[in-house]
């Protein structure tokens, strides 16, 4: 059997010029979110299939990369069900296993808890252009607060990384799973229907008003309550005024205190904020996740066309692992997505760091090849960066591949030559 170059449908290989900016992003994500008290955890890439598939992962659930049982415990002629041949798989994100973490370890924990956790995790999507099934997540959890604080918090923190990446005139639209709910319920829809509601409604930026109040007739429901549910998103606004538009408009069946928090939130983002952007309330907001409990937020920027990240808040999850009801809430920046469109861009790595290429030809004497490298070692002690290569033919082309990564000097070492 041939063996094959390329890598797995859905993998990718990282050339050097990428390399050196997923390290410089991911140095950079590490600084900033340390700077708002985040401290770094992180998890085993396999997590037990029982938490993987709980019903609160919602699409991702079907797109898991099973393991099957091992030695012994595999037993394929005796098998009946998928249970009987797996007990692992690849986690599909990043917030299932921090949630199991923190069951485990809360005691030795501080509370509440800003957890910083970057890794690499995997979907059996469908790539496409910034999607891969192997690619980087990185997560900001706060882990224990009940209060607004920690949506504050968050926003700030991944914002404040943006603008240090030269990201300006993005937006982070903001909603919250209750404000869904109730405007479902005012408008007469079932109660067991909502997240069937919720599925169109996330169609709105493709399909518009006409098309979500097309499919929601279709799939039988009252004429008066699409109508009187459609009429809500024609009029609010995307600022503090659309909140509360919906909030006197819903009356009893939205908790007033939902709708001020939700205001808060934005006007003290909006008073706080480092980085270029702007905060924009979006009702027709859904996020897939099923475990979101309360405000949900995403990451739109026009170069990409979509969604560069998103979170919120999720009190439900912990306490399926503890019987304890425990706050939290999180935020995820797409690292792959963000990392190319940095590519796409050309962008360049800031470095202090002078980088200089020895070009040393070919068979030096051993006693002046040991002078070059006590030369760049003190080069390198002095804080430059040094590359000694042999020197080719084709100098010029040498020098041309050289300075695409950001050599600037070239010191020449001849045989005959005094060093």
């Amino acid at each position: 059997m041939a063996m094959k170059k390329k890598p797995v449908t859905g993998m990718k290989d990282i050339m050097p010029m990428e390399m050196e900016i997923r390290d410089y992003v991911i140095g950079l994500i590490k600084e900033t979110y340390r700077s708002f008290g985040f401290c770094s955890v992180e998890t085993p890439c396999v997590e037990h299939i029982e938490n993987l598939s709980s019903k609160q992962g919602g699409e991702n659930e079907k797109l898991i990369f099973k393991i099957l049982k091992r030695g012994e415990k595999l037993k394929i002629d005796e098998a009946k069900e998928e249970i009987d041949l797996v007990d692992g798989g690849l986690r599909y994100d990043l917030t299932v296993p921090l949630s199991r973490y923190y069951s485990n370890n809360a005691n030795d924990l501080p509370n509440p808890f800003k957890a910083l956790q970057m890794g690499n995790v995997w979907r059996a999507d469908r790539p496409q252009r910034g999607r891969y099934r192997q690619f980087m997540q990185c997560d900001i959890d706060i882990l224990g607060e009940s209060t607004i604080l920690a949506e504050i918090e968050l926003i700030l923190a991944t914002t404040t990384l943006l603008g240090k990446l030269d990201f300006e005139n993005f937006t982070i639209r903001i909603n919250d799973r209750r404000i869904l709910k109730a405007m479902a319920a005012y408008s007469g829809f079932p109660e067991s229907d909502y997240d069937k509601v919720f599925i169109i409604l996330d169609k709105m930026d493709k399909i518009g008003l006409d098309g979500v109040k097309e499919e929601l007739i279709g799939e039988g429901y009252d004429a008066s309550s699409v109508e009187k549910y459609l009429k809500l998103f024609e009029t609010v606004t995307n600022d503090v005024s659309g909140v509360r538009y919906i909030k006197d408009t819903l009356g009893d069946f939205l908790d007033e205190e939902i709708a001020s928090n939700l205001e808060t939130i934005i006007k003290t983002v909006e008073s706080s904020k480092s980085a270029s952007f702007k905060m924009s309330f979006d009702p027709t907001l859904v996020r897939g996740m099923s475990y979101y409990t309360g405000p949900i937020f995403e990451i739109s920027m026009d170069e990409f066309g979509g969604s560069v990240g998103g979170g919120g808040r999720y009190d439900e999850m912990i306490g399926k692992f503890t019987g304890n009801q425990t706050p939290a809430c999180g935020f995820s920046i797409g690292f792959e997505r963000i990392v190319m469109l940095l590519l796409e861009r050309e962008y360049k790595v800031p470095t202090s760091k002078v980088k200089i290429a020895y070009l040393v030809e070919k068979n030096m004497p051993d006693e002046k090849m040991m002078a070059i490298f006590e030369k760049a070692k003190a080069e390198r002690i002095s804080g430059k960066q040094v590359n000694i290569a042999i020197m080719k033919k084709n100098k010029k082309f040498q020098k041309e591949q050289m300075m695409q990564d950001g050599y600037e000097e070239f010191v020449e070492f001849f045989c005959d030559k005094e060093i």
